[in-house]
């Protein structure tokens, strides 16, 4: 049990996968400009990586480790050169469902994220939770942990981009920082601040 709060704080506070190791920018300083776009944003991501990161652990495990397929007579089969491959086809196919929740029970929501919510197929945070899953050698009970937990941190990252932001709107910014630059600041001094967390151990 110690185990697995440790994976879900550092997802989501040290181990940061927006600020740690900074996948998922584009959609991170596309969608942070307004609050419940952003806000709708970080739990689609939550969702979805709660979904695909264990579907592709027991894809993984059972199709493609090395001799995951003794199972069916194959031991010495090694299909784990396939994993990129099925990773992608696996969350392209989970994000095309959630697009069609969204878009069935929130049309709002789903006007406001736009070309976005697609986009979540190719957010390299969503694949590198499903590499670092199987990177790490996580079980599947530390899988679903660390699939919440980084959409988590993305989600909380993306929240106080956007809060950021509405301050910053008043704030008198040197012309020379305006826009992007003060963004790629904000979000360093973000990442830094994150990093404080890792003195704390249970």
């Amino acid at each position: 049990m110690e185990n697995l709060i440790n994976i879900a704080l550092n997802s989501v506070f040290v181990g940061n996968i927006l600020l740690a190791y900074f996948l998922g920018m584009c959609s991170f300083l596309a969608v942070s400009k307004n609050m419940q776009t952003a806000a709708g944003l970080g739990v689609a991501v939550i969702f979805v990586l709660a979904i695909t990161t264990p579907v592709n652990w027991l894809i993984y495990s059972f199709l493609l480790a090395p001799g995951a397929l003794a199972w069916v007579g194959l031991p010495d089969l090694n299909l784990s050169y396939l994993k990129l491959v099925l990773f992608i086809a696996t969350i392209a196919a989970i994000v095309q469902a959630v697009e069609m929740v969204i878009d069935r029970y929130s049309p709002a929501l789903y006007t406001a994220l736009g070309v976005f919510l697609p986009l979540i197929t190719v957010n390299c945070a969503i694949l590198g939770a499903s590499l670092f899953m199987v990177e790490r050698n996580y079980t599947f009970s530390e899988t679903i942990v660390y699939g919440i937990g980084s959409g988590s941190g993305w989600a909380l990252a993306i929240i106080s981009m956007a809060a950021i932001q509405k301050k910053l709107r008043y704030a008198d910014v040197p012309e020379g920082l305006q826009g992007f630059a003060i963004n790629m600041i904000t979000t360093g001094l973000m990442a830094i601040g994150f990093m404080l967390f890792a003195g704390i151990s249970l």
